[in-house]
């Protein structure tokens, strides 16, 4: 299983939100490029990026940011936020990310996603984040009234590399992920899932570990506070 340490763009700096609010953002590292270089020294195979103005606005924001993180690692990145049209994903493989994550236009342009996933192989996930089962979307702004699955389903055999679930309710808050929706989500699709939202230990990784459909886990707050060191996550989760 892959570690994805996370970095969350907010007015170019690493920030961690609670609960998905902008408004309740805690500044971590006023680097982005020195914060995914840590990361990929303690041996991260993946760096998850999220542009989180973009995730509002509905375009990138924090282009500079991003631009730093890849010319400070070499490890591949993937990156959600603002991703709303064809020109966009060009733009984002083209500068070096390796894989971007769709997520508000997956819910309301699922053919965008099928194009994207023709036009560039293995570099496009979908990101699915969900408040009480049902989908959010416009950064966690609003709430439709599709489920989880009922959206995933929607991509199946269309080539999408990654499905990355986030429990909002868990997202921020250290109060452990949602296994048993995350499993159940991987057992009901052919998509590889990637877990995310309230990992707070390594007896979490060790719970999701126990699933072997999961693909990887996203991490984020806990890394920040000390709670999980990343070199030691990996152990965990490859052993």
């Amino acid at each position: 299983m892959i570690l994805f340490p996370a970095i969350d763009l907010k007015d170019g700096a690493c920030v961690r939100l609670k609960l998905g609010l902008m408004e309740d953002a805690t500044v971590f590292n006023l680097d982005p490029g020195a914060q995914a270089k840590s990361f990929a020294d303690a041996g991260a195979e993946w760096i998850h990026v999220v542009d989180l103005n973009g995730a509002f606005e509905g375009k990138p924001v924090n282009g500079a940011a991003v631009d730093a993180i890849l010319n400070a690692v070499s490890v591949p990145v993937q990156l959600g936020g603002g991703i709303r049209d064809m020109a966009t994903i060009e733009s984002w493989l083209g500068r070096g990310i390796r894989r971007v994550i769709l997520g508000t236009v997956a819910l309301k342009n699922p053919q965008l996603v099928k194009d994207a996933c023709k036009c560039f192989p293995g570099r496009v996930a979908v990101g699915i984040d969900a408040k009480g089962g049902k989908v959010a979307v416009e950064g966690w702004a609003e709430t439709s009234d599709l489920t989880v699955l009922e959206l995933a389903r929607k991509f199946e055999d269309c080539g999408v590399a990654a499905l990355i679930y986030t429990d909002i309710d868990r997202d921020g808050v250290l109060a452990g992920p949602n296994v048993a929706a995350t499993a159940a989500l991987a057992d009901a699709i052919s998509i590889p899932v990637i877990a995310s939202g309230g990992v707070s230990s390594l007896d979490d990784l060790a719970a999701l570990k126990a699933y072997p459909k999961l693909e990887g886990v996203i991490s984020g707050r806990a890394i920040y506070d000390g709670r999980i060191d990343v070199a030691e996550a990996i152990r965990v989760l490859q052993c």
